[in-house]
């Protein structure tokens, strides 16, 4: 059974295409759209952005991509626009190119595409976007000119009302259009290479079926081992489209959060959660990651500088996995075995994961030490989950990314801390236990001596924040 889709106004059906293809060859090689710019071919500089629309409770919701980590295979059911679609009859302008151009935002015009794509989502969604709303909606847009002030000044005197937008007035007709590509069936592509199950109960059974296969959510990691390791990966068995995986269900004790929900879609109920996580939400990635990576595959790739698993380790959220009819719950830290290595069993699959509230009263923290605020990867991630009675720790748990093969809970760290009085003299006692907890290895994005100083100042940090030092970082040292 093909793939169906629709890009701009026409329908493709397609069958014969790699499991590996991307969206963004799909349109410069086969469209000649070539508005779409490849840039980095990871997923960092959004020189590829597009915006890929699917149905959601009966209507169309556009997300910015990154059409070079998107593979084709996934946009069955999608509604894919590029910056060609923006233009109106006659070649006039769309109000967000004008904008550009009369602010003097375009400059070199590689990027501009891209850039384009992001401010017409932020445009659609919010017309009188703030300064803040206009960087967040262009963290995963990389300009190398003369910088972002004229772009920003363009994002925030755009003319015209998105009401007024073709996307917005036919969105009901694309609904439609959209709803009458679903088949409610599995379907096999790629010659047999790339399959979308038709729900969970299906995906159970195909990768029974294909135990070896490789399973793609948001594609934000798989993405890269195709274009920049050259690894093959069929066949494919792509979960974007499950609703019964996207689910986000909210109780008095904490979350459960399907294994395919987005960074996007969990933003709010983790905000609620606790502020930290939003904190660190907003600097995963760049909307157009956020829109795609999903937090089961951040936790099922398994990956040592992750950023979601070491918070969620440290409030003990625990993980559902099936196999089959078979569902079983493992804490979170015990998924993680060895570098490389999870205890998932061939054919099991990452199903949900349950994240309890932080304890009421307790300390808990997250900081992200990474060589760029935004989008960038992680050196050294560490999340507090502390609770002090009456001056006294009475409980702790710390867990850090980027310090070992796996996220690793600091438990000599923790032992040094436990019942003894939350004070600056017992959190120096308990620096030389981090080098019992790591080893940490050196490698371009930090050295093993700066891995252990920054965790052992973290700690000091949390510390200092919780008697209410203004800025901890300005106060945050110890000798080496």
């Amino acid at each position: 059974m093909p793939i169906r889709f629709i890009l701009n106004d026409l329908e493709f059906i397609r069958e014969g295409f790699a499991p590996d293809e991307t969206l963004l060859d799909f349109l410069r090689v086969e469209r000649g759209l070539t508005g779409t710019k490849e840039g980095c071919n990871e997923g960092d500089c959004g020189a590829c952005t597009v915006l890929v629309g699917r149905r959601h409770g009966g209507i169309v919701r556009y997300d910015t991509v990154n059409a070079c980590i998107r593979f084709t295979g996934s946009l069955h059911g999608c509604h894919v626009v590029t910056v060609e679609h923006l233009a109106k009859p006659g070649g006039a302008l769309h109000p967000v190119q004008q904008a550009l151009v009369s602010y003097h935002g375009s400059q070199c015009g590689f990027c501009t595409p891209g850039i384009v794509m992001s401010l017409y989502a932020l445009w659609m969604g919010n017309p009188s976007p703030s300064k803040v709303d206009v960087e967040r909606a262009l963290q995963g847009n990389l300009c190398r000119c003369t910088g972002y002030r004229p772009i920003i000044d363009a994002a925030m005197n755009v003319e015209g009302a998105p009401a007024d937008d073709p996307l917005v007035t036919h969105r009901a007709d694309m609904a439609a259009r959209l709803a009458a590509l679903e088949t409610g069936a599995r379907v096999t592509a790629a010659g047999g290479a790339f399959i979308i199950p038709a729900n969970e109960d299906d995906l159970a059974a195909a990768l029974e079926q294909h135990p070896g296969a490789t399973i793609v959510a948001g594609a934000t990691d798989v993405g890269l081992w195709v274009t920049k390791g050259f690894r093959a990966i069929d066949p494919v068995i792509y979960i974007g489209g499950l609703t019964e995986l996207q689910g986000v269900d909210e109780a008095p004790d904490g979350l459960r959060l399907g294994a395919g929900v987005s960074y996007a879609a969990a933003l709010e109920a983790m905000e609620r959660l606790h502020p930290a996580i939003g904190e660190l939400f907003w600097r995963i990635g760049g909307a157009q990651v956020r829109a795609m990576g999903t937090i089961g595959g951040n936790i099922a790739n398994g990956s040592p500088i992750g950023d979601t698993p070491p918070p969620l380790i440290a409030l003990g959220a625990s993980v559902e996995l099936r196999k089959g009819t078979r569902v079983r719950v493992l804490p979170l830290q015990e998924f993680f075995i060895a570098y490389g290595k999870q205890a998932r069993e061939p054919g099991e699959f990452v199903r949900a994961v349950i994240v309890p509230k932080p304890a009421p009263g307790a300390i808990f923290a997250i900081h992200k030490l990474s060589k760029r605020k935004d989008e960038d990867i992680t050196a050294v991630l560490g999340a507090f989950h502390i609770a002090v009675e009456a001056g006294m720790v009475g409980s702790a748990r710390i867990c850090f990314g980027g310090m070992a093969g796996t996220p690793k809970r600091a438990s000599a760290v923790e032992a040094a801390l436990i019942g003894k009085p939350w004070s600056r003299a017992t959190v120096e006692a308990a620096l030389p236990a981090f080098a019992a907890d790591y080893q940490p290895l050196s490698d371009w994005r930090a050295s093993a001596d700066y891995r252990l100083k920054a965790a052992q100042n973290l700690l000091i940090r949390v510390f200092l924040e919780s008697q209410g030092v203004a800025d901890a970082r300005l106060e945050t040292h110890h000798a080496a």
